[in-house]
């Protein structure tokens, strides 16, 4: 355990040093976050009562979601995995005295971890002293607040499984910007990013709240933003936990499946 928290804590140290881009990725977050948010008001103008969550909600979850970004969303995957795989450079991987999927794994996270933290407290920060309803609301008890970081913890771990999916589909294709593309595409649009599950069809919402997807962002934030408690809570809480688990069992089994048949220099 020592030496995955020992690379866990190099990799966060070595992400915090790009911190230009961090604080430019910051004001884009601000202005594509008031961009949503007033885009949003004005369909609520119309009728507020027609829409299956309640404005001061809404923008809670886009705050959280700009806030968060560097966290779930799939598109922020690790270019050196896909080109160590395709170059070959995954045999130096090989002779680490660590399991390659738990590396790569507290890889992903160390560095998805530091970009929040560069990102999120500002937003948040101002987020929170923004008039109602624009602004970030605090939890309504704590015990929903509880579960809103248990639900964070499950969403982070089943953003990276899903992810380690794609970098071992990447030993199977001569490319992987294909996959890489369909893998975000589906994911953004399924999970939430692009507009938030409850705004879909009865039907359809049931079908995608089911999904590996719907267990990523969509859950937590919803929770905070209140949209979602109760039982209701608790049970998204333990598809997630049902997610987390399908999803690392299959991409070790695919992972293993592919360093059997990689070829390495040509030995």
């Amino acid at each position: 355990m020592k030496k995955y928290i020992s690379f866990f804590r190099i990799r966060f140290i070595n992400s915090l040093q790009y911190r230009a881009a961090a604080y430019a990725g910051v004001a884009t977050q601000f202005f594509w976050g008031f961009m949503e948010i007033l885009i949003f008001a004005a369909f609520y103008k119309s009728n507020a009562d027609a829409f299956p969550m309640k404005f001061q909600e809404l923008s809670s979850y886009i705050w959280l979601q700009q806030a968060t970004i560097a966290l779930f969303f799939i598109w922020f995957l690790d270019n050196d995995l896909f080109a160590m795989i395709t170059s070959g450079g995954v045999a130096y991987e090989l002779c680490r005295p660590m399991d390659i999927y738990n590396m790569w794994y507290i890889k992903n996270m160390a560095i998805r971890v530091s970009r929040t933290v560069l990102r999120c407290v500002p937003i948040l920060l101002i987020a929170v002293f923004l008039p109602k309803p624009y602004g970030l609301i605090i939890p309504a008890n704590f015990n929903l607040f509880i579960l809103f970081i248990i639900s964070m913890i499950l969403a982070f771990l089943v953003t990276i499984s899903f992810c380690m999916i794609i970098y071992a589909t990447s030993f199977f294709t001569i490319s992987s910007i294909g996959i890489r593309l369909f893998a975000a595409s589906i994911s953004e649009f399924f999970g939430g990013s692009i507009i938030p599950l409850p705004f879909f069809p009865e039907k359809l919402f049931n079908i995608m709240s089911v999904l590996p997807w719907a267990s990523m962002q969509n859950v937590p934030f919803r929770i905070y933003s209140g949209n979602l408690s109760g039982n209701d809570a608790i049970n998204a809480i333990l598809l997630q936990l049902f997610w987390f688990v399908t999803l690392t069992v299959i991409g070790k089994l695919m992972l293993n499946k592919g360093l059997k048949k990689v070829v390495v220099q040509g030995g």
